[in-house]
């Protein structure tokens, strides 16, 4: 790696942690950036003569810490799954939502939500809180494969053939989560809305370190797979010529993706466009060698999220916006144009 790369993944190291300790200090309850690295310091056991404020303690250990460790692992998963995917179709346009893998969670996690106390009691019971976790990892996992199947052409992934199939998945779960959304009582109705929209709001210590290595693991082995991905840049039957097993690599990637996918979706709800935005803007100032854009993706992926979250719970403050509306503001626009750059290419 040279000093380049090396300089942008300091670069984007630093930056996630001064977004840690702005997102850590900033809110209703403000703690300045000393304060913040002295409360720290003494959960870490530093030895303080002026021990910091109990209420702020409090505020920022048991509210924020929680919030910001799940918005970096959630950011830096969709960043790195957005890479991943867009590498392995070798198109700049997929997308974990674009082709319906988090719509597949989100639909498996609504099922959950909705069905727990009948249809899958048992399930509820027996997996305690990875229930949620396992069915939108297996909804991702299933509609991740179902959309591929679907693009394979002739022993290729057609690109235009994947989009339209996500689009048409999209389109077909979002009525099936919607007829579920329709058939929740008043409980379950509060919990969807904000949850399909997109929130960190819920995290708790328990929540983050139970799913930890759901996210965690995945988002560590994907980088050993960027030799592989930049071979597929060059086409399936060059990598192949290159020693490469495509399908058992595809296989693998696939499923490291769902997982991470599903985890994330079951955790905050379908946050959209982190896995376009990033990956691309990396690519375009830095290129597309993938020993640097995963790496990379999964930093400013953490610290993006961070910032969203950061104006969904400060602009309307004391209210809430749900983060997914935050994202969607910036990656809307931002698709609208990378739609424009391409419209003239061919797929």
């Amino acid at each position: 790696m040279n000093k380049r790369s090396q300089g942008l993944l300091i670069s984007l190291v630093l930056l996630l942690l001064v977004m840690t300790i702005l997102a850590l200090g900033i809110g209703a309850v403000e703690i300045p950036a000393a304060q913040v690295l002295r409360i720290l310091a003494q959960q870490l056991g530093w030895p303080m003569a002026n021990p910091p404020d109990a209420g702020q303690i409090t505020v920022l250990v048991e509210i924020r810490a929680p919030r910001v460790a799940l918005g970096i692992l959630v950011g830096a998963g969709l960043a790195i799954t957005g890479a991943t995917i867009q590498g392995l179709f070798r198109n700049p346009l997929a997308d974990p939502g674009l082709i319906g893998i988090s719509s597949g969670a989100a639909l498996a996690a609504v099922s959950v939500i909705v069905l727990g106390a009948t249809v899958f009691q048992g399930l509820s019971s027996a997996l305690g809180a990875y229930t949620l976790p396992l069915a939108a990892f297996i909804g991702s996992l299933l509609v991740t494969g179902l959309v591929y199947r679907l693009a394979k052409l002739e022993g290729r992934t057609d690109i235009a053939t994947m989009l339209l199939a996500g689009i048409a998945i999209n389109a077909l779960l979002g009525a099936a989560t919607g007829l579920l959304t329709y058939a929740a009582n008043d409980t379950q109705l509060r919990t969807l809305t904000f949850w399909l929209m997109g929130s960190l709001g819920s995290a708790t210590w328990t929540q983050v370190l139970t799913t930890l290595p759901l996210i965690l693991l995945p988002v560590l082995v994907l980088p050993w797979f960027a030799p592989a991905l930049n071979a597929v840049l060059l086409g399936e039957a060059e990598a192949g010529h290159l020693g490469f097993n495509l399908e058992r690599i595809k296989q693998v990637l696939i499923v490291l993706v769902a997982l991470i996918v599903g985890t994330a979706v079951a955790l905050t709800g379908v946050i959209g466009f982190v896995g376009l935005v990033v990956p691309h803007l990396l690519r375009l100032a830095f290129g597309p060698d993938h020993r640097l854009l995963l790496p990379a993706s999964a930093l400013l992926g953490a610290s993006l999220l961070l910032v969203a979250d950061l104006i969904a719970r400060t602009v309307v403050n004391p209210a809430e916006l749900p983060i997914g509306i935050i994202t969607a503001l910036i990656g809307g626009p931002f698709f609208l144009w990378l739609l424009n750059r391409y419209r003239h290419r061919s797929f």
